[in-house]
């Protein structure tokens, strides 16, 4: 929930400090949705634990907006929304996919637990980091973009050797020096962005009401778009300096 403080203009009534309250019980309901993804993720009911994600990712696109303009932050300034949307991004893009990837049993079996941890130890600290976005709100490394991940794992069932790979190379570029868009605060080809990111929340729906049993064209979409969101500023970049 990013939060910004708007001029003093009208008086707080006990109804707007009421409506403003109700913004930090909505982003706090993210916590319980992350419950039910889990409590699906032990039952090993993968497809609706994502799909309890996703409800968790409306909420997160939605509660921020909502916060700017019932002005939350005059209203009620005790409440931290920027602390408790950590608190909640931290279990559902982090916590919660972190055992998927651990108990999916996709990863070697002696990696699974050790990357595991890598996973919750380095998307802490990346949450702790104050770091995290760039003057152009860009991303800094690997933005513990986990449940991503583990949806991504399902989708292509890779060898668990190349998965395991894979995991350790994303912990390692937590914190890495490139940046990886933001796709709402980004300016840069925004538009673009956010066709490509509704195209994404499309195709990722059918994929999860599919069980992700779906065919060679929606698997090259889902990953091309994957591509852009996280190379797109590198390579723009490399054009750019070639020009220069």
């Amino acid at each position: 929930m990013d939060q910004t403080t708007e001029p003093d203009s009208l008086p707080a009534t006990s109804r707007m400090r009421t409506a403003a309250f109700a913004v930090h019980i909505f982003t706090a309901m993210g916590a319980g949705i992350a419950l039910l993804a889990m409590l699906e993720a032990v039952r090993e009911h993968w497809a609706n634990m994502f799909g309890w994600l996703g409800v968790a990712l409306i909420i997160d696109a939605i509660d921020g907006p909502l916060a700017r303009r019932l002005d939350v932050v005059r209203l009620q300034p005790n409440w931290s929304g920027e602390v408790l949307d950590l608190v909640v991004d931290f279990v559902t893009y982090v916590f919660v996919p972190a055992y998927a990837i651990a108990a999916s049993g996709m990863l070697l079996p002696l990696a699974a637990p050790l990357l595991g941890i890598g996973i919750m130890v380095s998307g802490a600290l990346y949450f702790a980091d104050r770091r995290m976005k760039a003057s152009d709100n860009h991303f800094r490394g690997f933005p513990a973009l986990w449940n991503a991940v583990a949806f991504y794992l399902f989708l292509l069932h890779l060898p668990p050797a190349l998965s395991s790979l894979g995991i350790a190379i994303l912990i390692a570029l937590t914190f890495a020096p490139f940046h990886v868009v933001h796709p709402f605060r980004v300016v840069r080809l925004r538009w673009l962005t956010l066709w490509l990111l509704g195209a994404w929340a499309a195709l990722a729906m059918y994929t999860i009401a599919c069980d992700f049993n779906v065919g060679a064209p929606i698997v090259a979409g889902l990953c091309a778009i994957a591509a852009y969101m996280v190379g797109s500023d590198a390579v723009i970049r490399r054009i750019r300096s070639f020009r220069a």
